[in-house]
């Protein structure tokens, strides 16, 4: 009977000490919020949105694909005209002459071909630039999501570490436990205190450095996390065979592909560029004072380049080299694509794997440490049963959070190294 009064007694205790602890958090959260007042809740989508419309990468990416297609531009304009005026004794005396550059029968075709292959190479870049700051502002904002899983679970266990000390004060009073199981509660719930603290403090980090990759000011804190951390769409990660099925070629592959075409293209044009001089001359002689040969008298011509000194060799070795060059970074980015492929897919099979054991390891463990309470609160487990079956369940509740952080991590890397950008 004085057992069950004491029993009463520390569950009416243990309300009080969670009500202290829900106080606490509220007035932490107060205080937070008198800290920064305008702090806004933001999805994983408006996160992304938002560092494609602040991200300096793709402004420069961007940059880049505006110049290439000013090239297309230039390289498709037409030579202007050359006129030429002269004056000799010989008669007739005045000379009047315009040439027509005839480039855009030899050379135009090729360097409006070769800027159009730079251009398209500058636009898939440029979207994998984008691509790329989904992945940063996605991988980010799991980061942020699983921090402030973390401080959730952490504030969690103190509360729960404060409970089983005042159950071992209750049971020491009625004489079931001894001094050393109070102290060993103390101990554990001090601990578990002080990792709430950290773990708070490392979720405020962690959304400080998602406010920077959104290109927002890490000064202070402005945002807070709206979507939980959960398993990823799986419907949006591409299977296997799904890159042969519907052609789709990873954008670094792509891009480097367009930068080989254009290398041979310039090669092509360097090796024509020996007729850069050929030219159409019309022209107009008058003023005899002989008067032997009255009025204008037409004059026409062809202007042909002699390549007797320069044949264009070292710009042809410097274009051979290029094509080298983006010959190799095409074989070096088709690897490099099917490795980052292929680990990204293994990474997210295993982490995919892992979390549907740890949603069943979460379940067993949780209830082994309701069960294993209620038996020291009855008298049949001893507390280092306790602590060691919500130490289970807290490290369980851990494993499942990183776990689904890695498979968000891979399937956002997938979604990137196969050109699948859209979510």
């Amino acid at each position: 009977m004085p057992t069950s009064r004491f029993l009463i007694a520390g569950a009416t205790s243990i309300s009080a000490r969670a009500l202290v602890c829900a106080l606490l958090l509220t007035s932490g959260l107060a205080r937070a919020r008198a800290q920064a007042p305008s702090l806004s809740p933001i999805t994983r989508d408006s996160a992304i949105s938002l560092a494609l419309a602040h991200g300096s990468r793709a402004a420069i990416a961007s940059a880049t694909a505006r110049s290439a297609a000013a090239r297309v531009r230039e390289a498709g304009a037409f030579a202007n005209p050359l006129l030429s005026a002269s004056y000799s004794k010989a008669v007739p005396q005045y000379h009047a002459t315009i040439d027509f550059p005839l480039d855009f029968l030899t050379l135009r075709g090729l360097r409006v071909a070769s800027a159009r292959s730079s251009s398209e190479a500058a636009q898939l870049r440029l979207a994998f630039e984008r691509a790329a700051i989904r992945l940063d502002a996605d991988t980010a904002y799991t980061i942020a999501s699983a921090r402030r899983a973390r401080a959730r679970l952490s504030l969690r266990n103190a509360v729960d570490a404060e409970s089983l000390l005042t159950i071992a004060h209750v049971r020491r009073s009625a004489g079931d436990a001894s001094d050393l199981d109070v102290d060993v509660a103390r101990i554990t719930a001090g601990r578990a205190r002080n990792v709430a603290v950290a773990d708070s403090q490392s979720a405020v980090s962690a959304t400080l450095e998602l406010q920077q990759v959104l290109g927002l000011s890490a000064s202070l804190q402005t945002i807070i996390i709206a979507d939980s951390l959960g398993v990823p769409r799986l419907d949006t990660v591409p299977a296997p065979d799904s890159s042969g099925a519907s052609g789709a070629t990873p954008l670094s592959v792509a891009a480097a592909q367009q930068d080989l075409l254009a290398a041979n293209q310039t090669l092509a044009l360097e090796r024509r560029n020996v007729w850069s001089g050929l030219a159409l001359q019309a022209g107009v002689e008058n003023h005899d004072p002989t008067g032997g040969e009255p009025g204008l008298l037409p004059t026409v011509g062809v202007s042909i380049p002699l390549p007797l000194f320069n044949q264009g060799q070292g710009a042809i070795a410097v274009a051979q080299a290029e094509r080298d060059r983006a010959r190799a970074e095409l074989a070096a980015a088709e690897r490099e694509s099917a490795a980052l492929v292929a680990r990204a897919r293994s990474e997210l099979a295993a982490a995919s794997q892992r979390v549907a054991r740890d949603r069943q390891l979460v379940e067993t463990a949780s209830r082994v440490a309701r069960l294993s309470l209620q038996a020291y609160v009855e008298g049949a487990y001893p507390l280092t049963t306790v602590l060691e079956a919500q130490r289970n369940a807290r490290d369980t509740l851990v494993d499942l959070i990183d776990d689904l952080v890695a498979a968000n991590t891979a399937a956002a890397a997938l979604r990137l190294y196969t050109g699948v950008t859209s979510k």
